[in-house]
């Protein structure tokens, strides 16, 4: 196989109440990567979108990817690399996660397939070191594995996957920016033991309730009393949006990943479609424009279209 097209999904990290061990996989936004395997060994990445990203492999999250892969195989072969990113960055839905990933999965397919999906995830977490600073894999395995991924630990890598229950989800995406890292600049050093006791209670729930097809736990699962609380005023009217919500009959919700965007789940197409026309009138009220999307849950994550 000398060239691979893929379609990247965006991701929904943590779930609320699961600050990096918590993934979901959804069908829009999505990228559009097409890798080819070259006789060389240099690495060539081109955009084809406007956001202005490096093109410097050792700059790109793509690129380092692939070089972490090249390195570890002592590959003599390259790689060209053209993105077609739609998931825009800096919106809380896995932009990073999904170029380091879609390198990480094209690359393999190019090579034979011979690294597993975890593998695939150690790797690609080097390019959202390079996003954020951190390793951490809560966008890049439910990227890779599709559905809901537990990251049972990054060092080594472990991954669970979970059900995928059969819910809607709904996002909106205000354009305005919020950074990876800035947002976790912002976090508290240190947390109260009783705050931790609930967290650790709404993690545990909201596994069991996805495990079970447990709607009613989920819902009541999806509360999160560390993070939210502080990264939520980085958001133009995040708590407006999800009260609505919820009085929509949402599940629940709350930031996706870093922010800005905001998620909900829904048992209802119905109820979802009601709360993305809510959230697109909140943000128009006040001027800011905002893309929302509605969609199941992603239970394949990455798609290979055409090679």
């Amino acid at each position: 196989m000398k060239k691979v097209k893929l379609q990247v999904p965006a991701t929904v990290a943590n779930l609320v109440c699961g600050f990096d061990i918590l993934g979901m996989a959804i069908h829009e936004p999505y990228d559009e990567m097409e890798i080819k395997l070259l006789e060389t060994p240099e690495i060539i990445i081109k955009h084809l979108d406007n956001f202005g990203l490096p093109e410097d492999p050792s700059k790109n999250v793509a690129g380092v990817v692939l070089l972490k892969i090249q390195e570890y195989l002592n590959l003599k072969n390259g790689f060209e690399v053209i993105i077609n990113k739609k998931i825009k960055p800096g919106s809380g839905l896995g932009s990073s996660a999904a170029s380091a990933a879609g390198a990480a999965i094209g690359a393999n397919a190019l090579l034979g397939k011979i690294f597993t999906e975890e593998e695939l995830v150690y790797f690609a977490m080097f390019g959202e070191e390079l996003a954020s600073g951190v390793k951490h894999a809560d966008n890049i395995a439910p990227c890779i594995f599709g559905g809901i991924t537990l990251v049972k630990s990054s060092k080594p890598v472990d991954i669970i996957p979970l059900n995928a229950p059969d819910l809607f989800v709904t996002a909106v995406h205000p354009q305005v920016e919020v950074k990876t890292s800035d947002a976790r600049q912002i976090l508290k050093k240190n947390i109260l033991l009783k705050d931790a006791i609930e967290q650790w209670g709404n993690i545990a729930g909201l596994v069991a309730g996805i495990q079970k097809n447990d709607i009613a736990l989920i819902g009541r699962s999806l509360n999160d009393v560390i993070v939210e609380p502080i990264r939520s005023i980085l958001i133009p009217k995040f708590n407006e949006i999800k009260e609505k919500s919820l009085q929509l009959g949402a599940l629940g919700g709350g930031i996706s990943g870093s922010g800005p965007s905001i998620f909900m789940l829904s048992e209802k197409q119905e109820t979802s479609q009601k709360i993305a026309e809510m959230m697109k009138s909140v943000y128009d009220e006040i001027d800011i424009e905002s893309f929302v999307y509605v969609s199941k849950i992603n239970p394949s994550g990455i798609k290979i279209i055409e090679n």
